[in-house]
Formats: C-alpha cells, sequence, structure tokens
C-alpha cells in the first residue's frame, strides 16, 4: 500500500476537503483525487461519498481513517527509531499577527532553531481571521492571534493577554497621566478595522460616552508608530511592543486615565497525530511563549 496514498486520503478526511487537502500537500486537486480513487480501488472499498453535496466520508471511509493514522503514526516511528534524525528535515509553519512578531515570536524562533538544528522555517504573518483560517485549512501547524481556531484535531491554549497602552510623540512624554479630555482632543489610532485592539478602543469610548470620535485605523505596528512618532495622533499598542521600540523610535508611553482592555492571545494548533520531531518543536514553542 502507497503510504503517500494513505497520507492524501487523511488529510482529505482531517480538513474535509480534497481541495484544502491538496493545498496542505503542495499538490493538485486532480492529484489528490487520484490517490484516493487509487487507495479505493486497492482496498475494494469506497472511501469517499460522492453523493453528497457536502463532505462525508463513508463508513467503511470512517473505519479506514483510523487505521490511516495508526499506518502513519508507525512509519514515524520507524524513521526516528532507524533513520539518521540529522538527515530528516523538520519543517515548521508557524502564523502570528504583528504583535507577536514585536514581542516574542523572534526569540522563540531563534530558540527553536538552536535547538531542532534540522528545522525549516515558514513564517507567516497576517490579521487573526486570515491566520485562524489558514490554519483550519491546514495551511499552518501553529498560529497566534487574537481568537481561537475552531475545528476538528484543532487544539486552543489561551495564553496570557497582553497590557494595551497609548503611545505619543516624545514630546508628549509627562509624569502626570493624559486626562480623558486631552485624551479625546486628539486623534486616535489602532490596528486594521475589526480587529481586537480596534473593538477595545472602540469600548472604551463609548463607556466614555464618545462613541463618534473618529478612529484611524492601520494595518502595520510601523505606519503606526512612524505617525505617532510624527505627532499625527496617539496610537494603542501592546506594552511590550511599545516599550522595545520606544528606545528606537522618538516615541513615548503615554499614562493615562482612560485603561484599555488587554489584548487576548491564543496558540493554535493541530492536535492529531504527528511527525515526532514536529510534535517536540510544537511544545518547546508554547513552553516558550508561556514563560514570556
Amino acid at each position: 500500500m502507497n503510504l503517500r496514498f494513505v497520507e492524501a486520503f487523511v488529510w482529505v478526511a482531517r480538513l474535509k476537503s480534497i481541495t484544502r487537502g491538496a493545498e496542505k500537500l503542495c499538490l493538485t486537486q486532480s492529484a489528490v483525487s487520484n490517490r484516493v480513487a487509487a487507495l479505493e480501488q486497492e482496498l475494494g472499498i469506497t472511501l469517499l461519498d460522492r453523493r453528497e453535496r457536502g463532505f462525508k466520508l463513508t463508513p467503511a471511509g470512517a473505519r479506514f481513517l483510523q487505521y490511516a493514522e495508526r499506518l502513519l503514526a508507525l512509519q514515524r516511528e520507524m524513521k526516528t527509531e532507524l533513520g539518521s534524525p540529522e538527515q530528516l528535515p523538520l519543517s515548521l509553519r508557524i502564523g502570528g499577527i504583528e504583535t507577536a512578531l514585536h514581542t516574542w515570536l523572534i526569540p522563540m524562533v531563534d530558540q527553536l532553531k538552536k535547538s531542532n538544528p534540522q528545522l525549516e522555517l515558514e513564517l507567516t504573518i497576517e490579521t487573526t481571521p486570515v491566520l485562524v483560517e489558514q490554519l483550519r485549512r491546514g495551511s499552518l501547524d501553529l498560529a497566534f492571534a487574537a481568537l481561537p481556531a475552531l475545528g476538528e484535531q484543532i487544539a486552543n491554549e489561551v495564553l496570557a493577554p497582553l497590557e494595551m497602552v497609548f503611545v505619543g510623540p516624545l514630546g508628549m512624554a509627562r509624569k502626570r497621566p493624559l486626562s480623558v479630555d486631552e485624551l479625546l482632543a486628539r486623534d486616535l489610532m489602532t490596528f486594521q478595522r475589526g480587529s481586537a485592539p480596534h473593538v477595545a478602543l472602540l469600548d472604551l469610548l463609548r463607556s466614555l460616552g464618545a462613541a463618534d470620535k473618529r478612529v484611524h485605523t492601520v494595518s502595520s505596528i510601523s505606519a503606526l508608530v512612524r505617525l505617532a512618532e510624527s505627532g499625527f495622533g496617539i496610537a494603542t499598542l501592546p506594552r511590550a511592543a511599545a516599550e522595545q521600540l520606544q528606545s528606537r523610535n522618538r516615541i513615548a508611553i503615554l499614562r493615562c486615565d482612560a485603561a484599555l482592555a488587554p489584548l487576548p492571545m491564543v496558540a493554535s494548533y493541530w492536535s492529531g497525530p504527528v511527525a515526532p520531531g514536529l510534535s517536540k518543536a510544537l511544545h518547546e514553542a508554547l513552553a516558550f511563549v508561556r514563560a514570556q
């Protein structure tokens, strides 16, 4: 039995889509369909119920999936025990929101590389909705975002939230906090519309009786910093990122009488059977982030 065909079936079953299975395996849809069809012919059973409009395994397909998972797990064990670990490349696909990039993501990746010399890294920086969808479709192994990814065999771990602060030009640095009136007198900037920081800022403005206050949205932390530095307005940033960035830019963290809600952080990853090396790297990444 060709284990590549078995692997194709497993990913189609996990992701409930031939299209997503093909994306995961970097193959064409026709190649994946042919592999599943060849497996069905060899087994003499039908694995996918093609009469249904949505995705559905046949009873035999659901049963075979259990054997297929065990076959692939056994293959990984054989490679680990009998192969040369240093010759086995390890590809880890990590996604994160830009906030993670400016806090602990780079040190985490650096630590992973030191403890896993064979690591081949694929790093994606995107918005939370994009990351959640990419992980759900199997295009990522691990994602750090503001919302969990939902799906079978996807695990979510709530991480410590990030404190959010107001940031302005260096000339605004002062000992006393900004009053609410001083804050509302300035243009306000935050992350892209619909993001957790954007929603939190709007909620704060509503609580202050300023629901009609105009808020500028910017998708890049670097652009937010440049605009704040220029005096265009006051930006909201995670404190951890702001503390790093203020050492290289003429910005200051502003104390304020009005407090922002913290930014939630969630680690999402596939919980199904994976290569031992990949499982080790995933747990190391999570342990590193927890320690932060």
